[in-house]
């Protein structure tokens, strides 16, 4: 089951300074892995965003979701990353998996050189890069990334697979592009003023999600809603049709008794994909 996560490019509008700005995004990715998101897409709010608009909220998201091993041979020195030591560790499930017989463990790596005979060197974690055999039918090229699936360290016994990689993928995107995408399955709107998560509608959404092979799940940022956003009114939100606005199949409201005036955007997600991605 797919699962997409849309956030503002004004995600962090309210930040005092990078480094805040920084942790902020460090726990909306945190939350895009606790919930094994397929993707976190980032879409255009330039008239909310302040200092740090959606290309610093996508390279720090990027950066985050990419694995440890990797991260100073495909980043280097950015400024965008100037205090990316304070992010907490995603911890991919998969990239954190014993490297053993009976639990192979999938990985992402990088290609750094090409060789003969179909071979290539890849840095996929280990203490040096590795020689491997490229699987019939692909090609590949000095920086691209790849799924290695390790059976064993010591042997080393690795294989490149033709599989996604592990984790979630960060990009940019129009809002209405990537609701209107074949897959996107149940399109869901967050807002206060949605219709309230219950027991009895969490049960039927969650066959319905279920039936449609995933879902889109959409967030505002602090201070501004997504129907301010969209130049909606409350009363709009309560009398909306699917074909009304960017594309919603629904508005839901999936903190009904929220105690504090504003919730944070990764506060949202932390409440809001706990109770969506459970399963019948």
């Amino acid at each position: 089951m797919k699962l997409s996560v849309l956030v503002p490019s004004s995600l962090v509008r309210e930040a005092e300074d990078q480094r805040e700005a920084t942790r902020k995004l460090g726990y909306v990715a945190r939350a895009a892995a606790v919930f094994r998101a397929n993707e976190l897409v980032v879409f255009p709010d330039e008239d909310g965003e302040n200092k740090w608009g959606g290309e610093f909220v996508e390279t720090v998201l990027r950066y985050a979701a990419t694995p440890p091993y990797l991260r100073k041979e495909v980043w280097g020195k950015r400024d965008e990353l100037r205090y990316a030591g304070i992010l907490p560790p995603v911890l991919v499930a998969s990239t954190t998996a014993d490297d053993s017989d009976e639990s192979p463990a999938l990985r992402e790596g990088i290609v750094t050189e090409v060789g003969p005979d179909d071979r290539v060197r890849v840095n996929c974690g280990m203490q040096h890069p590795i020689s491997l055999f490229v699987p019939p039918g692909m090609d590949l090229t000095e920086g691209e990334r790849v799924a290695v699936r390790i059976s064993s360290r010591e042997p080393v016994r690795a294989r490149i697979v033709d599989e996604p990689l592990p984790g979630f993928d960060v990009s940019r995107m129009d809002l209405t592009e990537a609701l209107g995408r074949p897959d996107a399955g149940v399109r869901i709107a967050t807002s206060r003023y949605g219709e309230p998560l219950s027991v009895p509608t969490l049960g039927d959404l969650t066959a319905r999600i279920t039936d449609a092979g995933g879902m889109t799940v959409v967030f505002g940022s602090p201070g501004r809603g997504l129907p301010d956003m969209l130049g909606m009114s409350p009363e709009d939100v309560a009398d909306v049709e699917p074909s009304v606005g960017p594309g919603f199949d629904l508005w839901l409201n999936t903190i009904p008794r929220q105690g504090s005036e504003v919730v944070r955007t990764e506060e949202a997600m932390f409440a809001s994909l706990a109770s969506l991605t459970l399963t019948e």
